[in-house]
């Protein structure tokens, strides 16, 4: 896990939607019907979105370090046992996902609905590049890991899931954004990072496949007391995610 710092800690003050093109409907917890396996071995534009992992010092924060370390190497694992496959309508990628939850597709690209009619993550081809680097904010990451199938050019994007501070004082209320999504921009460091930027590589331009936290959600079916994006990391919900995700593909592979 890797965090930016923060002098005044990093508030939680909400799940707005922050700059990721892959932005769709905030998730919520885990799924009724199914508990799903662990998503990796060893070791979500209606609008832009964007976040992020340990325990909080209380509910509703996270208390930001200064140090930065860097996760270790995962790779995907095989689709549970009945899981179903999507493929792209230009026959190019594939993923995995519960045979509980569907795909639906729109001019959009294809959402990744839960059993309970939640979206939490949208796949798009043919999109243009991610947002230009323009200021920069305190940023968190929560969760990260490679995903080797989608290497091109000596770069291998990587599933993750981060947060950007809001950095504007005029505006204190403004929520803080949590995203998680497939990225091949570099890594953050230090202590200020670009608006998060969800999309990747890929012919005949660039991908995106992402989703958006948001602690305030209030979707039938979601979990009590999950309002954190740390406490949030350990529902099955979102084990669902990244393992969807991470089994990402090129078709035929």
């Amino acid at each position: 896990m890797r965090r930016g710092t923060s002098a005044g800690g990093f508030g939680l003050i909400g799940a707005g939607l922050a700059i990721v093109l892959s932005g769709c409907g905030s998730p919520a917890a885990a799924p009724a019907t199914s508990s799903p396996p662990e998503t990796t071995s060893a070791s979500a534009t209606a609008s832009t979105s964007a976040t992020a992992s340990p325990s909080p010092a209380s509910p509703g924060t996270a208390s930001p370090s200064t140090t930065a370390s860097t996760p270790a190497p995962e790779a995907t694992t095989a689709a549970p046992a009945g899981w179903k496959s999507y493929t792209t309508p230009g026959g190019t990628l594939t993923f995995d996902y519960p045979p509980t939850w569907s795909v639906k597709e729109s001019d959009d690209g294809a959402a990744l609905v839960s059993d309970y009619g939640k979206t939490m993550a949208r796949l798009r081809t043919g999109v243009g590049p991610g947002p230009a680097c323009t200021a920069k904010s305190q940023f968190m990451v929560y969760d990260s890991a490679p995903i080797p199938a989608l290497a091109r050019g000596g770069v291998t994007p990587r599933f993750s899931y981060e947060a950007r501070v809001n950095a504007t004082p005029a505006d204190p209320g403004k929520p803080n954004t949590f995203a998680y999504g497939i990225t091949s921009a570099p890594a953050p460091t230090g202590t200020e990072a670009c608006p998060i930027s969800h999309v990747f590589a890929w012919p005949p331009r660039s991908a995106s496949f992402g989703g958006v936290y948001d602690p305030f959600d209030t979707t039938p079916g979601k979990p009590m007391h999950v309002d954190t994006p740390e406490v949030y990391m350990d529902t099955a919900e979102y084990k669902v995610i990244k393992q969807a995700m991470m089994s990402l593909r090129p078709t035929g592979k």
